[in-house]
Order: structure tokens, then sequence, then C-alpha cells
């Protein structure tokens, strides 16, 4: 199997090193807006560089794994649809609704396969959670608690184009509530701070936010994040039923210190970024999809998935700036029926 991968910066280059040492991938043709970088990656992994996009389709691949900048996303999706090609892709398809609606369309009308990259599916402490909602361990679960904190915030030059905090960091949490309890986001209430750093004021966003979020059978679900988490890189769920409660994220590198007499120590490794936090789940999610393309199972997370997840950040970010509850509702969702 030969395989195209479009961008090669900080996640391009862990896919890239994954997928060539996949047993079942035979070879990689690797390309980036810097074609420098491409070629120094290739080099380091005895792959191929080619200069552009073009020529990844010209010279044949069985496959696209897209790991370019957010705005290329749609385009590349669409033209690897027309070409007939399997496409993973890192989230969001696109920053708006309609760049994402078109996308899809596109994949439907080829009948192409469109795998996105929502790797916390793919973690064991959320597979872990969503067992124990499914089998019933937790009882009627009544409430949900989600966080994602960065340590340190990204580039000023590149909160633009984010998409901000709600598309960006929170739409992460927003697929996962939805994955691992199986309910639909009704409606939504979302607030943020630009109190931090001038820069996401400049930028029109936020470094912190919240939102809660009605799920379709009545449980009550809140989703914080932040930037600016001194302590560390911290992602948790907290899923609380009439039986049971479990958490996770919670283990020896935890970034939390207890004030308790008798409470944990701190962590002595606290987590530094997402991808040590994630890096098994970012493996598994490219085995599935090179099962996907080689037809051994099915679509793990499909472009209607990240569809959803936008359409709660998009309320999420209605509702901060408006200062309102929003309803999913209110939400266009025009997405075509079928589509891999």
């Amino acid at each position: 199997m030969r395989i195209g991968v479009i961008g090669t910066g900080r996640i391009g280059t862990i896919h890239a090193r994954t997928l060539s040492r996949h047993r079942e991938v035979g070879s990689l043709i690797l390309t980036d807006a810097d074609p420098a970088r491409a070629q120094e990656l290739a080099h380091r992994l005895g792959e191929t560089a080619a200069p552009g996009v073009d020529e990844v389709f010209r010279w044949g691949v069985d496959a696209v794994v897209i790991t370019a900048a957010t705005a290329a996303h749609a385009e590349l999706i669409g033209r690897a649809a027309r070409s007939g090609l399997p496409v993973f892709c890192e989230k969001p398809i696109a920053l708006d609704l309609p760049g994402t609606l078109q996308a899809l369309a596109e994949v439907a009308t080829a009948g192409t396969v469109l795998q996105m990259g929502f790797q916390r599916r793919f973690d064991a402490g959320y597979a872990g959670a969503r067992e124990a909602v499914r089998a019933g361990r937790l009882g009627r679960l009544h409430t949900v608690r989600a966080m994602t904190c960065d340590q340190s915030p990204p580039p000023a030059e590149w909160l633009p184009l984010s998409g901000g905090l709600f598309r960006d960091t929170l739409i992460h949490d927003f697929d996962v509530l939805r994955w691992v309890t199986g309910r639909e986001v009704v409606d939504v209430y979302a607030t943020g701070s630009d109190a931090g750093p001038a820069m996401f004021r400049e930028a029109g966003d936020v470094g912190t936010g919240a939102a809660l979020l009605t799920l379709d059978d009545g449980t009550l679900a809140t989703a914080s994040a932040t930037r600016l988490n001194g302590a560390g890189y911290d992602v948790r769920m907290e899923l609380a039923g009439e039986r049971d409660t479990v958490v996770v994220g919670l283990d020896d590198r935890t970034p939390v210190a207890s004030t308790e007499p008798t409470g944990p120590p701190p962590a002595d490794k606290p987590w530094p970024g997402f991808l040590e936090r994630f890096g098994p789940a970012y493996e598994a999610e490219l085995t599935a999809f090179v099962a996907l393309v080689r037809g051994e199972r099915d679509n793990p997370c499909d472009g209607l998935e990240a569809l959803h997840a936008l359409r709660i950040a998009e309320a999420c970010e209605i509702s901060r700036r408006e200062r309102r509850p929003v309803a999913l509702a209110e939400i266009p969702d025009r997405a075509q029926p079928s589509y891999g």
C-alpha cells in the first residue's frame, strides 16, 4: 500500500513515522508547503518527497493522509474524493459549516471513504468510560464533566487561523462526549474569558472557555478549556451516575496536586502536551485507517461525526458571542445521507 501524506508539520511527522513502520504500508509520498521540510523527513524515514500536492496525486497513491493547514483540508478532501481515494484527515474538515458540508457532499458523490482524526476515540481511558456507560455500570448518567487544558498557548500568529477555542480545542471534548455517552447535545450555554495575554483579545478569541450542555436524555455536561495551564497538559472526563462514577485521564502524570493531608502526591512528570498524552491513540487511529482502506473494518469516525462536533462548537461560539442559550436545532445540518 502506498500512502500520500500531505503536511509534514508536528502531527504530520508523527503520522508519517507511524505509517512508515506499519507492516501493511509499503511506501509513503510526503509533501508540504515547505518542500525542504518534507524532503528532510522523507530522508530520515527512507521515504519519497514530492515537490507539491499535484505530484502526490499524479505519482499514484492508494490513500491520502491530510495533515496540512486547516484552511486546506476541505479542498484536499474534495480532490482526493474526485480521485477515488480514501482519506484520513485531521480535524476539522473546515472551520465553517458551508465548507464542511461541501466537502462531505463531494465524498458522498464520489462514494469514497473519509475517516476523521478524533484520536480520543482510540484512547484506552475514553474507551473504558464508554464501555462502563454502555454496560450500565454507572446506572442512569446524570453529570459529565470534561476538560482540556493546554500547558502553553499556541503562537500568536496561529490564533486567527484556528477557528477559536471552541472549534479548535473543545471540539475534541464535544466529539468524545457524544461517543462515550451515545447521546446528542440539544442545547448549550457558553462563555469565555480573554483576561489572559493580549494576543487572545487581538485574535477575537478567548484563552479560557466553558460550556453547559444538555443531552437529549436530560444528562447535564460541562466542558471547559484553557490555553494556559502552567501545571501541565491536563485532559479529563468525569462521568457520574446513580450507581457509580468513573474518571478518564487520572493517573500518575495528571498535573494536579491535592491539598488534603492524606491526598496523593503531585505528578513527578506531568504530561507536557497532547502528542505525549495521546501517543498510543494516534497510532491506533492510523492502524484503523489502514485496516479501513484494506476493507477489514468499518469506518470508526466518518465525516458526519466531525459535522456533529462542529455544530456543537458553532452553537457554543454563538452562545458566547450573543450571551444566550443556543439550541442545536438553530445550527444548519444539511449533511448528505450516505457517504464513507
